[in-house]
């Protein structure tokens, strides 16, 4: 055989080889080693193995503080998040549960960005400021946080709503239930210092003196959003102190458990789970219903019609409900009766928004100690609700909430953010 003819012999051999591995079947390469981030909470470090999207479909990231087990305010995120995987159309949801806020949060926020989700949710205030930096860092991406006011012109958005307004009816229930028990006293569980927890602990107060105006409500600060051991020594001291409603605003049914063991009432939060088990020592729950407002959401940014806002739902969004109550509920049982009308009453003005969050903080109001706070004839805007200053895009408060209102102990006090 020629050295012509062999080269070419061995040229065909050759690119028949090369066909044969192009077409033939595909050795599977190595499976992708999944990313892995240590953070530090509650429960202490912690590893966080950060979840892939689903190519082909609009993938969707839930950042949580607490376990999706709380009773509480992840419960009702991760109910919200299970609605919009039943109810969305072409959704992938995912979700990272107990991630501490702060520095931590942002490099989780960061990784599922990285991942390249297409929108990722934010679910505690103290994510605000890590949501804001990821989200300069990742322009294509939708952003949007619960509970803050933060907000950029083109993917950081903000959502939250009047809890004000259930909190309001909820504290009219511990008033008429602490006066039907001759005590006239009912306690609170505040998580932090902020414009946001001391609207809501304010507005209970304001509800509770509408039914009891005899009454006092204590309160302890806990500076934790979850911590089940915490929470139960607030309300063992409340209930210690005279108390024989406990409110929580905090992320367990823990305090109302507390109670249960007195054979004592509570009040929980978040979830319209959350007093399951208890129901004979609960008598309402302030709740939230995330669901349609993330569907609606996410079909915008399908749809390319989102646009980052400053979203502050009411009764009449339904984002809010307070167990019992709602249409298709029953009160519970201790609930004193003479107050059902009552509820039901405010409740309806408030659907039908004759009656709102700035109705509750109408003047004439005064401080817990005695003080004007809110002359007569004067309501507070939105700025004052949420204690606004120095936003971008928000105006300034004037009455910024920060103090606690008639109806709080002469004692109690707004303590600073970091004991």
């Amino acid at each position: 055989m020629s050295a012509k003819r062999l080269f070419s012999l061995c040229s065909m051999l050759m690119l028949m080889s090369l066909v044969a591995s192009a077409c033939g079947p595909a050795t599977p390469g190595p499976t992708p080693t999944p990313e892995v981030l240590t953070v530090t909470g509650f429960a202490g470090a912690q590893q966080v193995v950060i979840p892939e999207p689903v190519e082909g479909k609009t993938s969707v990231a839930f950042v949580y503080v607490g376990p999706i087990g709380d009773g509480g305010w992840t419960y009702a995120h991760n109910q919200g998040r299970a609605y919009l995987e039943q109810n969305g159309e072409n959704v992938h949801t995912a979700y990272l549960e107990s991630i501490p806020e702060g520095a931590d949060s942002e490099r989780v926020i960061r990784a599922l960005a990285r991942k390249g989700f297409d929108m990722i949710f934010t679910t505690s205030f103290g994510f605000m400021d890590p949501t804001e930096t990821v989200a300069s860092e990742f322009p294509d991406i939708a952003f949007v946080h619960i509970s803050g006011f933060k907000k950029n012109d083109k993917n950081f958005g903000n959502v939250f709503g009047a809890m004000e307004e259930m909190k309001y009816l909820a504290g009219m229930v511990a008033g008429a239930r602490a006066k039907a028990d001759g005590s006239n006293r009912v306690g609170i569980i505040a998580p932090w210092p902020i414009p946001e927890v001391i609207r809501l602990s304010n507005a209970a107060a304001l509800g509770m003196r509408k039914t009891c105006s005899e009454c006092t409500m204590d309160i302890r600060w806990i500076f934790t959003w979850f911590d089940p051991v915490k929470e139960r020594e607030a309300a063992e001291s409340l209930l210690g102190a005279g108390a024989t409603v406990v409110i929580t605003g905090a992320d367990t049914p823990g305090p109302v458990q507390a109670a249960a063991d007195r054979g004592l009432t509570g009040i929980a939060y978040d979830s319209d789970n959350a007093c399951k088990g208890l129901e004979k020592n609960c008598l309402t729950v302030p709740y939230w219903s995330w669901g349609p407002i993330y569907v609606d959401l996410v079909k915008r940014v399908q749809g390319g019609t989102w646009k980052p806002e400053d979203y502050y739902g009411g009764t009449q969004d339904g984002l809010l409900g307070v167990y019992g109550f709602m249409e298709g509920q029953t009160p519970y049982e201790s609930v004193p009766k003479e107050v059902i009308p009552e509820v039901q009453k405010v409740l309806a003005q408030m659907k039908s928004g004759e009656f709102d969050r700035f109705d509750i903080f109408s003047g004439p109001i005064s401080d817990n100690q005695g003080n004007i706070v809110i002359p007569a004839g004067t309501s507070l805007t939105q700025s004052d609700l949420e204690g606004l200053k120095g936003v971008a895009g928000r105006e300034d408060c004037t009455i910024c909430m920060n103090y606690l209102v008639e109806g709080f102990d002469s004692v109690a006090e707004i303590p600073p953010q970091n004991p």
